[in-house]
């Protein structure tokens, strides 16, 4: 059995052998009351330090995949993974409120948003929208505006609560604890946080310009691994990249497209700028709709309170989280999807996002121009945010602080170290006629 579990270790770090071992166990190939080997039998198999080990163990340990009991020695079970603890999320929403000009909250201005209103008294109008509990979970005429919109052909689509209730639902249906999965770095927080709830083993790659690097996803797809280990799923933001800003390229799209091409590998993409982002709407699932589940956000163009997020793509994943869900809420508010229906068709909408799309451009503009002037390097290349490198993050934070600015730790970002400090500041937020005096504030954090 030893032999079984060290000829599957490739990486012998403390994370990667809890990958391995929580593979075999979820393989079948360790079954529930398998004894382990102890601590410093696998050490020296593995010419490694027992401490490693021992890390591996408590990993898995508080995943709920093995039991220590003592003196008998250790043992598999075929216990769930650890509960939630969104700790890198719970960084990042720390201080809103409690700071006069708070810019960490990766939210839109209220006052760029469309009025709801008058949709919501046309909506009023038409009546009980659910007769039944037995109704399709999305409108027909939502539906049907969706597809229009959508950057492929989806074989199926589906509506849910938000961007993030999608993630954590796709999550579900593709990810078991120890899967390989693939993501941008930096990276959304709560997506790090729900792999690490899932005990999922995260693989992060680089970002430049046009998004995730070809040179480090040919890599990732091409690293030796034990049979079991190979990637399941690639994590994306198409468009206005939280917290970079970068939106992918055509040319980079169709690049990453023929590296996946049949690697078994199914392509999540959250879309969660939707339309206020500059870039237009784009997909892999142009070039591989048999393996692409878009994910579409309106929180952030049509209002956050709609909590709506349409899922479309591989028939399998929108139907498996469609089936899930029928033992919860079933569908998402059918009212509020009306209203978002009626947004979808209404021109006064199409002319307020216009407009909040040049107000957020220009408020990048200008932002990075002006800490550029002050030497500080910031990308806000698209969407309602800024990356800012900054000399320490925390005298940063504590800095803008006493000037009551809130900003975002750049930290619980990195899916993988990136080897300089960051901020995230939610640019979007700031006044016009504010920027220059934030932009000051900024900078004298920045350096220090």
């Amino acid at each position: 059995m030893i032999d079984v579990i060290v000829s599957t270790i490739d990486d012998r770090s403390a994370r990667g052998i809890a990958g391995a071992v929580s593979r075999l166990v979820m393989s079948g190939a360790l079954p529930a009351g398998t004894r382990l080997p102890t601590v410093r039998e696998l050490a020296t198999e593995l010419g490694i330090s027992p401490t490693t080990v021992s890390q591996a163990w408590r990993t898995l340990a508080r995943a709920g995949v093995i039991s220590p009991r003592g003196r008998a020695g250790t043992f598999v079970l075929a216990g769930p993974p650890a509960s939630a603890d969104p700790r890198r999320y719970r960084r990042i929403t720390r201080s809103p409120g409690r700071l006069p000009h708070d810019y960490s909250t990766g939210t839109p201005d209220v006052a760029l948003l469309p009025d709801l209103a008058p949709v919501l008294a046309r909506v009023a109008r038409g009546g009980n929208l659910t007769a039944s509990y037995l109704d399709d979970p999305v409108l027909p005429a939502l539906e049907k505006a969706l597809r229009v919109r959508w950057p492929f052909p989806p074989a199926a689509l589906t509506v849910v609560d938000g961007a993030l209730d999608a993630l954590d639902r796709v999550t579900g249906v593709l990810v078991g604890f120890g899967s390989r999965v693939l993501v941008e770095n930096p990276c959304f927080p709560p997506l790090l946080d729900l792999f690490e709830a899932v005990g999922a083993e995260v693989v992060a790659l680089p970002l430049d310009d046009e998004g995730i690097r070809p040179d480090a996803l040919r890599a990732a797809l091409s690293a030796a691994t034990p049979a079991g280990a190979e990637p399941v799923a690639l994590y994306l933001q198409p468009r206005a990249h939280n917290p970079a800003g970068v939106s992918m390229t055509p040319r980079r799209a169709r690049a990453l497209a023929a590296l996946l091409a049949g690697r078994g590998v199914t392509v999540v993409e959250d879309d969660h700028v939707g339309d206020v982002a500059a870039a237009a709407p784009l997909s892999l699932g142009t070039y591989l709709p048999e393996a692409t589940v878009h994910i579409r956000s309106f929180s952030k163009s049509h209002g956050p309170d709609l909590r709506l997020a349409a899922v479309g793509g591989v028939e399998s994943v929108v139907n498996g989280l469609v089936s899930r869900r029928m033992l919860g809420p079933g569908w998402s508010s059918r009212l509020l999807q009306a209203v978002l229906a009626e947004l979808l068709d209404d021109d006064e909408t199409e002319r307020t996002l216009a407009r909040a799309r040049e107000v957020y451009a220009g408020r990048r503009e200008r932002m990075t121009a002006a800490l550029a002037a002050r030497g500080v390097r910031a990308q806000a290349g698209d969407g309602i945010n800024l990356w800012m490198d900054v000399a320490d993050e925390q005298v940063a934070l504590v800095s803008l602080a006493a000037r009551g600015i809130g900003a975002a730790p750049g930290t619980p970002f990195e899916a993988a170290p990136l080897g300089a400090a960051h901020l995230r500041v939610t640019v979007g937020l700031i006044p016009d006629d504010r920027i220059d005096d934030v932009a000051a504030l900024l900078a004298e954090a920045a350096h220090g």
